[in-house]
């Protein structure tokens, strides 16, 4: 006799549903959600922050043209406060308990090697935007930064040419963690190669936060004496401004010796007095200075959003190249679900391969087949007064990246697709 009325209310609940009438309908079954996992707070926030801001206008963009498959675009913010072992712990609540169909984020490629095992336990799908070592092709992880040879060595073959004045010795200044470490390692082959002896190459490492570069520059100084000197920096996030603020200092010109970055951008110049660094480098694959009509759409968009949302500083609000590959990532994989017709990893992941986007930089850029990174031009840009970059060089075409650089002994035979760290 119980069952009776616990029946019925069972089946007037399901009514309510159907009618949509029933206050605590689904809201899941109607979104996509989609993680955002920067560091919004710590020494990575400078550089990272932006990126959630980036991803949330292209969220808003996507959802004002009706969305993925009908479905509106959810996001889903953590901050994983530049504490690498904190972007796993993120990362594994994002897939698990926020249920999010993709996650974008990470910059440092610690913060990547610590979420990586948690993407591939969970087959999550994670897009890293960033400039990186190479050495790792994921299934689970869509790089659409550059790899080294869409970076950083033709930087340095740059430097070396009589147009990027002849460098013959060259000091590598870099955060201590993984990037640094195995670019370096990766340039240092590179060098030898090209007839460059140990003696002419030094190599430093400093602290994340770092921010007394006095004896560095005077140690930059010192070996510049041997011979036409550039320096090749992979300092990140917040130490980059005293690093310039020293060089100013010193009064060591781009002239005397040329600093080429490899993460510093637009966004990292807005907090310094570029004056004196005029005619310093940086090689990346995308400058908001560019001109072509994609670009004038996306920086005037990104100006409105960050007056719209009132963002920090939002009067001095600039594009850089990490933004840029946020922007075409999220749009290559809205591309790929609408394609795949489901938000489901395996689908998605079978559906990117060969995805294209007509980009910012000007160029249709290519998602490869086999190794998950995008095909992208490469730019090196000088700094200006204004503290934007003009782009002195430039790659005619995109180029395919190569993971595994063939100036590390033994990834001649390693596979060229992607599989499985652990």
């Amino acid at each position: 006799m119980k069952r009776r009325p616990l029946l019925k209310s069972t089946l007037a609940m399901s009514a309510l549903l159907l009618t949509g009438l029933f206050p605590f309908s689904s809201q899941a079954a109607e979104t996509i959600k989609v993680g955002i996992l920067h560091s919004l707070s710590g020494t990575m926030a400078i550089s990272e922050t932006s990126l959630k801001d980036m991803a949330l206008m292209t969220i808003d963009e996507i959802n004002a043209k009706g969305g993925v498959n009908g479905k509106q675009l959810e996001a889903v913010v953590v901050d994983p406060a530049s504490n690498w072992p904190l972007f796993a712990e993120k990362a594994r609540q994002l897939l698990t308990q926020d249920k999010v169909a993709v996650v974008f984020g990470c910059w440092t490629s610690v913060s990547r090697k610590s979420v990586l095992p948690v993407f591939e336990e969970l087959n999550g799908l994670l897009f890293y935007p960033v400039q990186y070592e190479g050495e790792e092709m994921s299934p689970n992880v869509f790089y659409t930064g550059a790899a080294p040879n869409q970076q950083a060595i033709p930087a340095v073959e740059y430097l070396m040419s009589e147009d990027g004045g002849a460098a013959k010795r060259f000091f590598l200044l870099g955060t201590d963690y993984v990037y640094p470490r195995t670019t370096n390692k990766i340039l240092r082959a590179f060098l030898h190669s090209k007839g460059v002896a140990d003696k002419d190459i030094e190599e430093v490492y400093t602290p994340f936060g770092h921010s007394d570069y006095q004896t560095i520059v005077a140690d930059i100084k010192k070996f510049s004496a041997g011979g036409k000197t550039a320096v090749i920096s992979t300092v990140n996030g917040d130490s980059n401004v005293p690093f310039y603020k020293e060089l100013a200092n010193q009064g060591l010109e781009a002239t005397e010796v040329p600093v080429v970055a490899f993460s510093v951008g637009e966004e990292e110049l807005r907090g310094i007095d570029t004056k004196p660094l005029v005619g310093n480098l940086a090689a990346w694959n995308y400058f908001e200075s560019v001109k072509n009509p994609e670009n004038s759409k996306f920086v005037a968009d990104w100006k409105a959003y960050a007056k719209a949302k009132n963002l920090p500083n939002y009067s001095t609000a600039v594009t850089n190249d990490p933004m840029e590959a946020t922007y075409v990532g999220l749009h290559m994989w809205a591309q790929a679900v609408q394609k795949a017709g489901s938000t489901d990893v395996d689908k998605v992941r079978e559906a990117m391969g060969g995805q294209t986007f007509k980009a910012p930089s000007g160029f249709t850029l290519t998602m490869d087949k086999s190794n998950h990174h995008l095909h992208k031009p490469v730019m090196i840009g000088e700094i200006e007064d204004n503290g934007q970059f003009n782009v002195v060089w430039k790659t005619a075409e995109p180029i395919r990246a190569q993971p595994w650089s063939p100036f590390i002994p033994g990834n001649d035979k390693k596979p060229d697709y992607a599989v499985r760290s652990n």
